[in-house]
């Protein structure tokens, strides 16, 4: 496993040595050892699989009790995945950082406490995965919007298309009403 930083502090790319031939492949997504040696000693409590067509966007969520750190990968596609910073004593809060993730090179994303997290399909469809350190708590979740011009998440979209959305994601807080962390 080779990890990868990126301009937000904690965020990190995740690359699994796969082993593959004619037959298919094997590859660890998870092992506590390994990643403890990467330096990220995790306790996960939740598994998730979500599937999702193209220009499906979902996202940008976090919540602000039960905080959850998001090991994420894609099985089968690939997402345009981001995360946000919004820890108020952070200096990169409210920037963002994207990158694709798909079922060719197996990468995933490391995306921590205090950070929203969404994703946009760009394949026909995709299986995205997820490990979660606390459990999901609805009463505590927050929906930064997508396309909020603050924040300036440059998704890789056609000029004038708009993602598919879910009634919670369309109704995005802006920026400057959402909670940050301390």
């Amino acid at each position: 496993m080779k990890r990868e930083s990126t301009p937000l502090e904690g965020v990190c790319l995740l690359q699994p040595q796969v082993f593959g031939d004619e037959r298919g492949f094997f590859m660890e997504s998870w092992n506590a050892n390994a990643f403890r040696e990467l330096g990220l000693d995790l306790d996960f409590v939740q598994d998730n699989h979500s599937r999702s067509r193209r220009g499906i966007l979902r996202g940008m969520h976090y919540q602000t009790e039960h905080t959850q750190g998001k090991l994420v990968r894609v099985s089968a596609g690939a997402v345009f995945d981001v995360a946000v910073d919004v820890r108020r004593s952070s200096p990169t809060l409210g920037q963002w950082f994207g990158a694709t993730l798909d079922a060719v090179d197996h990468r995933m994303m490391w995306v921590p406490p205090g950070f929203a997290h969404g994703f946009l399909v760009l394949s026909e469809y995709a299986d995205f995965q997820y490990k979660c350190t606390d459990f999901y708590h609805p009463e505590s979740e927050i929906s930064l919007a997508w396309d909020d011009p603050s924040v300036g998440i440059e998704w890789p979209l056609e000029p004038g298309d708009t993602p598919s959305l879910s009634g919670k994601d369309d109704q995005g807080l802006a920026w400057d009403a959402i909670p940050l962390f301390d």
